[in-house]
């Protein structure tokens, strides 16, 4: 007896083993968001634009040199490679972190192309060519920064302000880390930026001095996957990152605010690593799953379409795909509940036996909208079970009235025939 219960006590543990595992893996849908030195940060899906990884995004930051993106986006809309643009005054005051200060001296006057000027801003991130692109753009410096704050109205950012070209710290150059993204995405789009932000090294030179040569500060650039992005560091702001990865042919791009500058200068890139492998791997929530029961609408209706009583018939309202979205700390199912809208059509009983589409469920999260089908759970069997009961009324009173017409007729006939046999006799 005693052997029986052990073989049967470790048959059990054999067997609950791998049931365990299983249920462990059935509970454990998600995947725990990462920790961060950053104190705000997101991350992006590029071609949806829905956030995946959210930390105080919409809490006000200071961008330090990821200024520098728009800078770079207004360069590229409003000059040509080839134009050349000329150093200032304002430039060479500059602080370090200058192309004047840290690799050559540059005298007043002096020209550049806009092609040597982006990447000596983008990858150098000089502070003085930032001051160089402003006054060759703009006109003047002012008015730069003028085009930067209406640039960032355009984008609809309303946590934005701009006072410098190049970042460096105002108590009144502000922006968050949904703007910065905002601004980022848009950056990244056009050719020019993107081409320069996605080189290691360039050499560039005034038009009558020396090659410089300069490297990108992003230490993660082409390595697990990234293809550009932007550094920005000041003591106020804190280390600062974008950057943008691609991966089996979706990029998805993050951002990191406010994270500590150590010795190694390594926090902000271990930061980015962290939000970016767990963005790749993160799964969606299911909001409202495909064929839910959303809603009831009730129509008028015929039965025979032109004519007959007006009846009414309560039309269930289901949605045919799963609405899904990445939980994170702005996504929360309540949150995400709030955001769901309803635009039903004007529908027929001819649509729904068809089958078309009664109405859209709109969706508006933070940057995005997604609209969805709605349709009737009703089928063309439904709805033809629905009116058979009418037909067959309609067509009792039919045969009724084809009966009484007949036998109407019969009788005139029958009456004709006896007058007639009168008037044989007569």
């Amino acid at each position: 007896m005693k052997k029986i219960l052990t073989f049967l006590l470790s048959l059990i543990m054999v067997i609950s083993i791998p049931l365990q595992a299983l249920a462990d893996e059935n509970t454990n849908t998600s995947i725990k968001q990462p920790k961060i030195y950053g104190t705000s940060a997101i991350t992006i899906d590029m071609k949806t634009g829905e956030i995946i990884y959210a930390k105080d995004i919409d809490k006000r930051a200071y961008p330090a040199s990821t200024t520098k993106l728009m800078t770079a986006l207004l360069l590229a809309e409003n000059k040509k490679k080839s134009d050349l643009l000329t150093y200032t005054q304002e430039a060479k005051n500059q602080p370090e972190y200058s192309l004047n200060l840290n690799v050559h001296s540059i005298a007043v006057g002096e020209k550049m192309t806009a092609a040597n000027a982006m990447d000596g801003l983008l990858l150098f991130s000089g502070n003085d060519v930032a001051y160089m692109i402003a006054s060759s753009v703009g006109g003047n410096v002012k008015s730069f920064i003028n085009m930067m704050n209406d640039r960032a109205k355009k984008l609809n950012l309303k946590n934005t302000h701009f006072v410098t070209p190049n970042g460096l710290h105002d108590n009144e150059h502000y922006t968050t880390a949904y703007d910065l993204s905002v601004i980022a995405r848009e950056a990244f789009k056009n050719p020019w930026v993107r081409e320069s932000m996605g080189k290691e090294k360039s050499t560039i030179k005034t038009v009558t001095g020396p090659n410089m040569a300069v490297e990108n500060r992003n230490k993660l650039l082409n390595k697990d996957g990234c293809i550009g992005g932007k550094t920005g560091y000041t003591s106020e702001a804190g280390r600062c990152l974008v950057a943008i990865y691609e991966r089996n042919g979706r990029q998805i791009m993050g951002l990191v605010m406010k994270s500590v500058y150590d010795k190694d200068d390594k926090t902000v890139f271990e930061d980015m690593k962290k939000i970016i492998d767990y963005s790749y791997s993160a799964k969606q929530s299911t909001l409202i799953s495909k064929d839910t029961n959303l809603r009831t609408e009730t129509i008028d209706y015929k039965s025979f379409r032109f004519f007959g009583p007006v009846k009414q018939l309560k039309v269930p309202v289901i949605i045919k795909d799963n609405v899904n979205y990445y939980e994170n700390q702005l996504n929360t199912k309540e949150n995400m509940s709030k955001l769901v809208s309803y635009n039903m059509n004007k529908f027929t009983l001819n649509d729904l036996k068809k089958g078309n589409s009664i109405g859209t469920l709109t969706i508006n999260e933070k940057g995005v909208t997604k609209n969805f089908k709605l349709y009737s759970s009703l089928t063309s069997k439904d709805i033809n079970k629905i009116l058979i009961p009418s037909y067959i009324k309609f067509a009792a009173v039919c045969l009724v009235i084809i009966i009484l017409i007949l036998f109407t007729i019969r009788t005139i006939n029958l009456n004709k025939r006896r007058k007639r046999r009168k008037n044989r006799y007569r």
